[in-house]
């Protein structure tokens, strides 16, 4: 065991926004740090992430904020207490990031980007005496690992195999979603081999297969299907309705309000083989207004364009009508308005989880002690998508693998004090 120092030294494995953290939060207490990552690069999906626009949390008051993580709140919120958003959008600040709250609530850097982040950010780290070891992939542990007198880590890398000898290590790996990026959860057998407990990876944040015809993948994928209501009733009986936009695809749907239900929907799949979802292609109207107007006389209008003219529904959605609904059902306008307001679809299984955007599952907070720690194995911390836990998308994802990466860096902080290996 070391003493001095100097000579403590900390692996960070995994150089995610988590990782990061964790790195940060070790180095400003003059701990030694190096972080080890299997990719050429850190910060890959983080990057890719923030193509789009880089939404990096939610501006939403905490109560709210905290419900978006769903059975996993009670354990995500002391997490935020430690770094909630306020306390991220300060420290962006501190980095010379400035932030802006877009018309939805999300927050975003200035000039919408990740790149300039991730580069100041790991400015700062290499001046605070971080050290990077990039194209090492953590392969396991040599030999019976004795926690006691800290970890000796195996790594595959470009030059062979390499041991690393640390007093305390933060994993931080990520989940199961796009692998190429990185987080191919490879780490799985690893942790399981040291009797580590691990919940099933599953995607979240993820689209889902529909059963379509060929016409309709072949006209109309790719294309967005909006404004839309969808109703949803969970494995507990509990009934949501939410209102935005979904994306026609080539097997089914996905979008933003595929995601933000995707739990719900990928657990009763689970429990009964398939779920029916209910669409409401014409939010904005009540439903008597719409019985009202598909019900007025055509005259010598095709029923296409009585329904364009009168409500509005065209295109994609007049295609999904046509891909639900029975014949029959055209002929009586009193029906087709009522399935306007309600139309059921049919969902068979979730996308592939290197598809998702995020994952569920990883290992349970249940294994882990308050500072991230897990239980049977001293000094070795977890944070990030390793975590069992899952999000909407919304910037919710990033605040917590932010706030979990500091926590499991302070606990890896006090874990070295009371071993009298940090002043």
């Amino acid at each position: 065991m070391h003493s001095s120092l100097d000579s403590v030294r900390v692996a960070v494995i995994g150089g995610g926004p988590a990782g990061l953290m964790a790195a940060e939060t070790l180095a400003r207490r003059g701990v030694q740090v190096h972080v080890y990552d299997a990719m050429p690069s850190v910060g890959r999906k983080f990057l890719m992430a923030g193509k789009g626009g880089m939404n990096i949390t939610h501006s939403e008051p905490l109560e709210p904020f905290l419900g978006r993580y769903g059975a996993r709140r009670e354990r995500i919120a002391p997490l935020l207490d430690a770094f909630g958003p306020d306390a991220l959008r300060a420290w962006l600040r501190e980095l010379g990031i400035e932030t802006f709250v877009g018309s939805s609530g999300r927050v975003f850097p200035s000039d919408m980007k990740a790149a300039p982040m991730l580069r100041a950010w790991l400015h700062r780290l290499r001046e605070a005496g971080v050290q990077f070891h990039m194209r090492h992939k953590w392969s396991g542990w040599t030999s019976a690992c004795d926690t006691e007198t800290g970890h000796r880590l195996r790594f595959d890398t470009p030059g062979g195999a390499q041991t690393v000898a640390c007093d305390a290590v933060v994993f931080a790996l990520g989940g199961a979603s796009w692998p190429r990026l990185g987080s191919d959860a490879a780490w799985v057998p690893l942790m399981t081999s040291r009797d580590v407990q691990v919940t099933p990876l599953r995607p979240a944040n993820c689209g889902f297969d529909a059963d379509w015809s060929p016409y309709l993948r072949e006209r109309f994928a790719g294309q967005p299907i909006k404004p839309v209501a969808i109703s949803l009733t969970d494995i507990d009986n509990k009934v949501h309705n939410r209102q935005g936009e979904i994306l026609l695809t080539e097997t089914g749907l996905e979008g933003s309000l595929i995601y933000a239900l995707s739990a719900a929907i990928r657990e009763r799949i689970l429990a009964d083989g398939e779920v029916t979802i209910v669409l409401d292609l014409a939010p904005g109207l009540p439903l008597e207004r719409v019985v009202e107007e598909v019900t007025r006389p055509r005259g010598s209008r095709s029923v296409a364009s009585h329904l364009h003219g009168r409500i509005g529904i065209g295109g994609v959605k007049l295609a999904l009508l046509h891909e639900v609904l029975a014949k029959d059902a055209f002929a009586d306008a009193r029906r087709l308005a009522h399935a306007i307001k309600a139309l059921p679809v049919r969902l068979l299984r979730a996308r592939p989880i290197g598809e998702a955007i995020s994952s569920a599952g990883g290992i349970p907070f249940e294994a882990l002690d308050a500072h991230l720690m897990i239980e049977r194995m001293p000094g070795a911390f977890c944070a990030g998508e390793m975590l069992d836990w899952e999000a909407p998308t919304g910037g919710y994802l990033l605040t917590a693998c932010f706030a979990s990466g500091l926590v499991a860096g302070q606990g890896a902080c006090a874990y070295l004090e009371a071993r009298g290996a940090l002043a």
